[in-house]
């Protein structure tokens, strides 16, 4: 395959996907289980919600929805608006992104560097309020045209024909459990499904947040509002990501392989490391959803001084080590 860098593209949407997946190296605690890390942050614009943006423009222009002169909505905690105005940007469409007041600073500004305009919910708001402002917008108004990331097949299919064949042509085929943080739910569907149809011992484990959190882009979908998209017959296994567990082992992340990525990140990678401890051997892909340079302005890296990682927020790290939550 030419390798993205060795060719010149016709657009910056040329060089969405074909992400590298790399093996955790200090992390994993079982020497004879294989921990891959899927990089979703080395898409153009950082995250995983590039592929899902382009999928979703592109099947509204061949379907007649969206045309020349008209405005996109959508409802986004950040990754998914972001893409879309990558998207919007280059095919000269006008973007209003509906999201939360408590999205970090850096992706509000990335979005309006892109020329979106943001309309924000409550201040208690989250992305359910975010979802009826978009659609309150689009109620009666042709010139708006309504993209929703939580009911439309394109989500998962994108993954489904995309993500999912490269995590089958980089591992050889050699994967045993397949981790994935629920946002939208589009990943873990459409990835899931593929990889089972493709081997069907594969199992596929969800993690989701509690019901209050602060892990931005993820939902609980036993609380919030479930997205149409979400077909639990896909997912094996769901772990329940606490907070501190999410930004300890994003933290831990940066500082024990070299890997800058945001919150969702580490709540996914904390639940595989949960999955790999029930393991003595096989192949664990954990999907890594975004960069880090997003949320420097949040509580995950705003303040070096309230950074110490506590191991024992993350899942029983010494334990696994043979220590105590000390040592680890």
């Amino acid at each position: 395959m030419t390798s993205l860098v060795d060719r010149i593209h016709d657009s910056i949407l040329d060089t969405i996907g074909n992400t590298p997946i790399v093996r955790i190296q200090h992390l994993c605690p079982k020497p004879g289980v294989r921990l891959l890390a899927k990089l979703e942050g080395f898409n153009p614009l950082g995250s995983v919600k590039e592929r899902i943006a382009l999928a979703m423009i592109e099947a509204a222009e061949r379907d007649g929805r969206l045309a020349p002169g008209q405005t996109v909505v959508e409802g986004s905690s950040g990754n998914t608006g972001i893409g879309l105005a990558m998207v919007c940007a280059l095919k000269g469409y006008p973007l209003i992104i509906a999201m939360p007041q408590k999205v970090s600073v850096e992706r509000r500004a990335i979005l309006r560097a892109l020329g979106a305009e943001l309309v924000f919910t409550s201040e208690t708001g989250g992305t359910d309020e975010a979802w009826d402002i978009a659609d309150a917008l689009c109620a009666d108004d042709r010139s708006r045209v309504r993209i929703h990331q939580y009911t439309d097949d394109n989500n998962w299919w994108a993954h489904y024909r995309g993500t999912a064949r490269e995590i089958w042509r980089q591992t050889a085929g050699e994967i045993d459990v397949f981790v994935a943080g629920l946002g939208t739910t589009g990943t873990i569907v459409g990835v899931g499904r593929r990889l089972k149809e493709l081997r069907p011992e594969v199992q596929v484990v969800a993690v989701e947040p509690e019901a209050v959190h602060s892990q931005q882009g993820l939902r609980n979908v036993h609380h919030a509002r479930r997205p149409a998209i979400f077909d639990p017959s896909v997912v094996d296994r769901t772990i329940v990501s606490r907070d501190e567990s999410a930004f300890a082992t994003a933290r831990l992340l940066a500082r024990r392989e070299g890997i800058f990525a945001g919150i969702s990140s580490g709540a996914a990678m904390a639940g595989a490391l949960e999955v790999v401890d029930g393991m003595d051997e096989g192949t664990v892909v954990v999907l890594l959803p975004d960069r880090g340079d997003r949320y420097l302005s949040t509580a995950l890296f705003a303040d070096p001084g309230d950074q110490q990682v506590r191991p024992e927020q993350v899942y029983d790290l010494a334990a696994r080590r043979g220590g105590t939550p000390a040592e680890a």
